[in-house]
C-alpha cells in the first residue's frame, strides 16, 4: 500500500505488477449443461493424474517484488559507483589493508554517502581489520551494508510522521504540506502524491499556495486535471495563507480525506519564507486538530551535496517531518540518501525513482540498502 490511513477493507489499490485476473470458476453442473464443443474446450486431467499448480500468490507480495525490481534498477548507477568499484578495489588482494581502506573512502564519498559517514564507516572497518574479524570483501560488504542500514532506521524513529495512522482517521482533511526550492520536483512530486493517495480510495484536495510563480499553479492544474483532483488556486501574488484558509474550508465542504498544499520554494529572503510557512501553519491548526499533520521537504538526489545545503536552510523556516528524495534513478551519487538521514535526522519518505506516477514510491532502507549491493 502506497498510503496508509484508511482502514484495509475501503483500499482500492493502483494494482501495479499485479497478475491478471482469474477466470471465473465454472461449477459442475454448469460444465454438465455445456455443450458438446463448449465442454470440450474444459481441460480434465486423468483420474489419478498430479495436478502442478503454483502456491497461490497475493497481489501484495507480486507488488512487493514489482516495486523491489524497480528500486534496484533506480539505483543501478549508485550500486556500480559503489558495489563494482570496490569488488575492482580488493581484486587480487589477499587482505584488507590500508591502501584498500584509501580507495575505499573515496568510493564512499564519490557516492555522496557523505564526509561524517564515511569517516565513521572507515574507522569501523579499520578496528575490525586490526582484530582480524573482517578478511574478505564480502564480510567488508556486510559491515558497510549494516552501517548504513542502522543510519537510515535511527532517522526513521527519530522524529517525524512514520505513518499516516498516527493520525486518527476521523480528523479531517489530513493536511500534508510540501516544501522545497524550486526545481527540486517539488510541483510534480505534488501531483504523483494526490493522483497515488486518491487511487486508494481517498478524496484528495490540493492547495495552490506558490502565488508567487504562476508556473507552479500551470504545473498543478496539469496534474491535478490527469489525477481528477480538485484545484483551488487564485491569482498571482494572493496572500498564500488565503488561498489556504479558502482550501481547507473546501476540504471540509467536501469531507475530503487529504488536503496537499504546495508552498513556496523561493529562499532570497528567508525571513519572509518562515513568516509565510508560520502564517499558513497557524491557520491550518486553526482549522484542523493538529495541522498540519505532515510537512515534507522535496530534494533533488542529482543536487547530492548543494540539495544538502539547501534542505539545511529550509529546516530553518519550516517543521519538516520527512523528506521526498526525487530523481534517485538519474544519478550515481544516490548515497545522498544516507548523508540526508544522517545530518537532517529525518526520516526518508518517498523517493522518486522514474517519471510515472507510480514511480513515487515509499522509501524502504532495506530495500534501498540491499540495492546498492545486490
Amino acid at each position: 500500500m502506497f498510503w496508509k490511513r484508511k482502514k484495509g477493507s475501503d483500499f482500492i489499490t493502483l494494482g501495479l505488477n499485479t497478475p491478471a485476473e482469474p477466470e471465473p470458476e465454472v461449477k459442475s453442473e454448469e460444465i454438465e449443461e455445456q455443450t458438446p464443443a463448449a465442454a470440450d474446450v474444459a481441460r480434465i486431467e486423468p483420474v489419478g493424474a498430479p495436478v502442478m499448480a503454483e502456491a497461490p500468490r497475493d497481489d501484495a507480495s507480486v507488488e512487493e517484488e514489482g516495486f523491489m525490481r524497480r528500486f534496484r534498477r533506480a539505483v543501478q548507477a549508485t550500486r556500480e559507483s559503489i558495489s563494482t568499484r570496490l569488488d575492482e578495489a580488493v581484486r587480487g588482494r589477499r587482505q584488507i589493508d590500508a591502501e584498500t581502506l584509501d580507495e575505499l573512502e573515496e568510493i564512499l564519498i564519490g557516492a555522496d554517502i557523505g564526509v561524517q559517514t564515511t569517516m565513521s564507516i572507515i574507522e569501523d572497518v579499520r578496528k575490525q581489520v586490526n582484530r582480524q574479524t573482517l578478511r574478505d570483501v564480502d564480510e567488508l560488504k556486510h559491515v558497510i551494508k549494516d552501517r548504513l542500514l542502522s543510519i537510515l532506521l535511527e532517522a526513521g524513529r527519530s522524529r517525524g510522521v512514520a505513518s499516516e495512522t498516527a493520525v486518527a482517521a476521523d480528523v479531517r482533511p489530513y493536511v500534508l504540506m510540501v516544501v522545497g526550492v524550486n526545481g527540486t520536483g517539488k510541483t510534480t512530486t505534488i501531483g504523483k502524491l494526490a493522483q497515488r493517495i486518491k487511487a486508494e480510495g481517498n478524496d484528495v484536495l490540493i492547495c495552490a499556495a506558490d502565488t508567487f510563480r504562476a508556473a507552479a499553479s500551470d504545473q498543478l492544474a496539469v496534474w491535478a486535471e490527469r489525477a481528477g483532483v480538485p484545484l483551488i488556486q487564485q491569482r498571482q501574488g494572493t496572500d498564500p495563507a488565503a488561498v489556504l484558509f479558502d482550501s481547507l474550508k473546501a476540504a471540509a465542504a467536501r469531507n475530503s480525506d487529504v488536503l496537499i498544499v504546495d508552498t513556496a520554494g523561493r529562499l532570497h529572503n528567508k525571513a519572509n519564507l518562515m513568516a509565510e510557512l508560520e502564517k499558513m501553519k497557524r491557520i491550518a491548526g486553526r482549522e484542523v486538530p493538529g495541522a498540519p499533520h505532515e510537512t515534507l521537504l522535496v530534494i533533488d538526489a542529482v543536487t547530492g551535496q548543494n540539495g544538502l545545503t539547501q534542505a539545511r536552510e529550509f529546516l530553518k523556516a519550516a517543521d519538516v517531518t520527512g523528506i521526498v528524495l526525487t530523481k534517485l534513478d538519474g544519478t550515481a551519487k544516490g548515497g545522498i540518501a544516507v548523508a540526508i538521514a544522517r545530518e537532517l535526522n529525518l526520516p526518508i519518505r518517498y523517493c522518486g525513482i522514474g517519471e510515472k506516477a507510480d514511480d513515487l514510491v515509499v522509501f524502504d532502507a532495506k530495500t534501498y540498502v540491499d540495492g546498492l549491493f545486490e
